[in-house]
């Protein structure tokens, strides 16, 4: 006998739902992250590079032990994850990176983070309307972030005034770079739009091409050639095969240092050039660029407007800004590049321009007496040819 009583499916609970991976530092979690994931950090005012990181590795949500918008100043990490559709839970607190284990299942609702449908911690909401909100209120902070900016400015222009002033400490390269245009390319932002953007440049002008890190192993990898290598010595080191392809290697050392990455170098039979600096490395690709007299330097990948600086929350703030007033006119960014060129002007461009003014001049003169007597002797000479 069949029961007049049907099953119900089962309703699954409210809100989103993700395995939680559980660091404090986010550069250091990235590795770890699958489609899916909830990940839990603890990241003041998260900037773009790193949402970007979580955005690809594609997780559907962040939970922030602080504020990912302190609003000291306009930072676009929680911008673009908001724009991707992930969810944000901010300030659920320090105690929350110990409550939630990693590799745990969790439940996000209404701010609420549950494990086993149980309040561990309890955060702010942020959607893309509250995001935007936010990002309008720190803005009036960009003044505060300015005035400490001039002021690390002048320190480190009283320091390093032999390396950015005078030139004095800069390698000299093998690499002829002397009335070339240089690209230099960095890994650190939206390194991979821009690149596309000056590949007609790259094919047509032959520039010379400084990669700065890891960047050498992704031009390697889509096929373009790497003049030089400009290495940090506390980053990780690009491949063999990039840095033996390279003409030259320069690492950016601090003063009286001597780093492991040397010993690491002569072991691949790499002999690098040194350049003894304070600034990050990517502002010294551009300031060796510059000593060696190029016609222009394209910067791909590197941070160019104010907030964009402001964004990478890192001491170097001071040093790509004392840098690019350096560098100056010779100065372009790469995001300009494909507005500024197109592309030489080849045969076949010509040729269509003459037969557009040839097929023009013909109905000019057709419509004259004369063209319609040349017209007529053309038809009798035709008429004769073929009768």
């Amino acid at each position: 006998m069949r029961s007049s009583v049907q099953k119900r499916p089962v309703e699954a609970p409210p809100g989103t739902i993700g395995t939680a991976r559980v660091e404090r530092r986010s550069r250091d979690l990235v590795a770890r992250l699958r489609p899916g994931d909830i990940a839990v950090v603890d990241h003041l005012d998260m900037d773009r590079h790193t949402a970007q990181a979580l955005v690809d590795a594609g997780v559907v949500a962040v939970v922030d032990a602080v504020a990912i918008i302190s609003g000291r100043y306009p930072n676009l990490g929680p911008q673009l994850l908001a724009d991707a559709g992930v969810e944000i839970v901010d300030g659920v607190g320090p105690a929350a990176l110990g409550a939630i284990s990693d590799g745990a299942a969790i439940r996000l609702h209404d701010g609420v983070v549950l494990v086993d449908d149980v309040e561990v911690a309890r955060g702010r909401v942020l959607d893309a309307e509250s995001v935007a909100a936010e990002m309008e209120r720190a803005r009036a902070g960009l003044a505060t972030q300015l005035a400490g900016l001039t002021h690390n400015s002048t320190e480190l222009l009283r320091r390093e005034q032999d390396v950015l002033l005078h030139g004095i400490g800069v390698p000299r390269l093998a690499t002829r770079i002397a009335g070339r245009p240089v690209v230099v390319v960095a890994g650190d932002y939206d390194q991979d739009h821009e690149l596309a953007g000056v590949r007609v440049f790259l094919r047509e002008q032959r520039p010379v091409v400084i990669a700065v890190g890891t960047a050498a192993d992704a031009l390697r990898r889509t096929g373009v050639r790497v003049d030089v290598v400009v290495l940090d010595a506390d980053d990780e080191l690009p491949s063999a095969a990039s840095l033996r392809a390279a003409r030259d290697v320069v690492v950016r050392l601090d003063r009286g240092s001597s780093p492991a990455i040397l010993g690491q170098l002569d072991r691949l039979g790499v002999r690098p050039v040194l350049i003894e600096s304070a600034v990050a490395a990517a502002d010294a690709a551009l300031v060796v660029a510059d000593a060696a007299d190029p016609s222009v330097i394209v910067a791909v990948g590197l941070r160019g407007t104010l907030a964009e600086l402001l964004d990478s929350q890192r001491t170097g703030v001071a040093s790509a800004f004392l840098t690019r007033l350096k560098v100056g006119p010779r100065l372009v960014d790469g995001a300009a590049v494909p507005l500024l060129y197109s592309g030489r002007v080849r045969p076949w461009h010509l040729l269509v321009v003459m037969v557009a003014g040839l097929v023009a001049l013909a109905a000019a003169i057709s419509v004259t007496p004369v063209g319609h007597d040349w017209a007529s002797d053309l038809y009798d000479i035709a008429t004769g040819l073929f009768s």
